[in-house]
């Protein structure tokens, strides 16, 4: 991709050269020389820069390779504006637009960012409908599509960096204050909390730290976590911290930030991966009650699972609705010191039964294939195998003993297999099976967020070199997030109600929004290119707008676009 701006040609003495390719002539910068074996001497390893201006032969439009190698270079913060193409993508702006007047984000980001706060949405927005975040192609979009930066300035990435980097923490936490005072503290609501971790190649960030990364990865890793709401389905803060400290560690203080932004009557909704005795003890000192799935099967929980397995399974009472599980609830203590009463949720799921099941026997056989390649030899056999196997060795003389043979343990294997299709949820407070795993479902939506996160706005890694990028990315991405999550919703509810089709998913809506369309004709006017087509309609329908209403807007648009030519004549 070529930036809309122009540079001049770096001196030819800094592996600089050029090719000529179907007319067109392109700047090549050599980056490396390697020497070939086969060849017997060094090759220059080059990359394209930039693409020569006709007419100007010392001056290049440049790449993003050219930022990448020559950092320093002298970009200018802004563009030209006659270089907003003749094509504007207006659909999903509207509908963000829409959104943020909704919660008022654009005033709450006004006040306080100040002067740039424009550009903060359109960075978000560009997140959104682009599924990327890298700041060097931020001025692409900005060229094709109207923006919330006042003047509808088209910056260039080298304006979007200093941007970010003029961002405060102080700014965030003034953000995260204000939005949280909205929110309903009256009433009692359920925060799902989970957390994710990313890979981080950057440079100066202290956080970075080899930990736990859910994908194996040698690179460090930085934690993020986000609190949301689920009745009112909206993210509520977010938390970053090193890579080194597990989810348990972390919850607590949490719990403590919770408090301090004024929620008293909640829930949490956990992952299996919280649960400790620690953090039970202490939200129950808190006040807070819970809902956590257990993680595996500890003694107690297969101890009531083998109990109560048989008394419900094939029960119609016991079917739940809308999950093809039965359920039953049975009351107990969590730990031999509990001195509280907490309902075990043992739910049962034929369909899950048969996929672990296959996974077992599939371990096992894995286990067993390995096992006859190893025999007569000398191996060193992990604690795995020896749970599921007899192991037999023959050691003779100072060798070391060889192993010879196996037989597997049916008995461990059989006990493994009869668990399989049971879970169980845990709660504090006394509800229905139903209840219980209606509330843990729900988290799906913090789910949803993680992966729209790293999936659809492109944060799988992060790629700021600095504390201060990083956290204004955090920033940015969390409102991008409330954002996206507000479309998820009305996308999902407009489902449920008129039915499931393809085109209500977030990504697909996006796509179909961005063919509408405003294009530019000899009179300099913006109008909309073609008719607003069924299925667009369908989807603005969710939003509750309709066709005529994005007519009126894409006027407006034009107006906002004249007025603004007009004060640059």
């Amino acid at each position: 991709m070529y930036m809309k701006y122009k540079v001049r040609i770096p001196d030819s003495e800094k592996g600089i050269s050029r090719k000529t390719i179907r007319g067109i002539s392109y700047v090549y910068y050599t980056y490396a020389y390697i020497y070939s074996p086969e060849k017997k001497h060094t090759v220059p390893k080059d990359t394209s820069i930039g693409k020569v201006i006709p007419d100007e032969s010392d001056m290049m439009y440049p790449n993003d390779k050219y930022l990448l190698y020559f950092p320093e270079a002298d970009i200018p913060d802004e563009l030209d504006e006659s270089e907003r193409s003749g094509c504007l993508s207006v659909g999903a702006f509207i509908i963000i637009r829409k959104i943020l007047a909704e919660y008022h984000l654009d005033e709450m980001i006004n006040r306080i960012v100040g002067v740039d706060s424009g550009l903060f949405l359109d960075l978000a927005a560009y997140s959104i409908i682009e599924e990327n975040n890298a700041g060097r192609y931020y001025p692409d979009y900005a060229f094709r599509h109207p923006l919330f930066t006042d003047g509808m300035k088209v910056y260039s990435d080298s304006k979007v960096s200093s941007f970010m980097n003029s961002l405060s923490r102080d700014q965030s936490q003034d953000f995260f204050n204000e939005w949280n005072a909205k929110q309903d503290h009256r009433e009692k609501i359920y925060i799902s909390y989970d957390s994710t971790n990313r890979s981080c190649s950057a440079g100066d960030i202290d956080l970075a730290e080899f930990g736990h990364p859910k994908v194996d990865d040698v690179k460090p890793v930085i934690n993020q976590s986000v609190a949301f709401d689920h009745n009112n389905a909206v993210p509520l803060f977010y938390e970053e911290y090193p890579g080194s400290i597990v989810d348990v560690s972390q919850l607590q203080l949490m719990l403590e930030k919770a408090k301090g932004y004024g929620y008293k009557h909640i829930g949490f909704i956990l992952d299996r991966g919280y649960f400790s005795k620690g953090n039970i003890q202490y939200m129950d000192s808190c006040g807070y009650s819970f809902i956590i799935m257990m993680k595996g099967m500890k003694k107690l929980v297969k101890q009531l699972v083998i109990h109560n397995k048989g008394t419900f399974e094939d029960k119609r009472e016991n079917s739940i609705k809308g999950h093809d599980v039965h359920g039953i609830t049975v009351p107990a203590h969590l730990y031999d010191s509990d001195d509280r009463i907490r309902y075990f949720h043992i739910f049962y799921d034929d369909f899950k039964k048969s996929g672990e099941k296959a996974r077992i026997e599939d371990r096992i056989d894995r286990y067993a294939d390995y096992l006859d390649r190893h025999e007569g030899t000398h191996v060193n056999l992990k604690e795995h195998f020896k749970k599921y196997f007899d192991l037999v060795y023959y050691h003779e003389g100072n060798e070391d003993e060889k192993f010879m043979c196996y037989t597997e343990k049916y008995d461990v294997i059989d006990d493994e297999i009869d668990l399989c299709g049971y879970f169980v949820i845990i709660t504090s407070e006394k509800m229905t099976a139903a209840q219980a795993l209606d509330l843990y479902k729900s988290r799906d939506a913090s789910e949803k967020l993680f992966r729209a996160d790293k999936s659809y706005l492109g944060n799988k890694s992060y790629r700021s070199h600095n504390r201060a990028s990083l956290d204004s990315k955090l920033f940015v991405e969390f409102v991008a997030l409330i954002i996206r999550n507000r479309i998820y919703t009305q996308l999902k509810d407009h489902a449920v109600k008129e039915g499931r089709k393809n085109f209500l998913t977030v990504p697909a809506a996006i796509k179909e929004l961005e063919k509408i369309e405003i294009t530019r004709q000899t009179d300099h006017n913006y109008r909309l290119d073609h008719a607003v087509t069924k299925t667009q309609k369908e989807i603005l329908k969710a939003f509750g707008l309709t066709a005529d209403e994005i007519r009126t807007q894409a006027i407006e648009i034009n107006k906002d676009i004249q007025s603004l030519t007009a004060k640059e004549a």
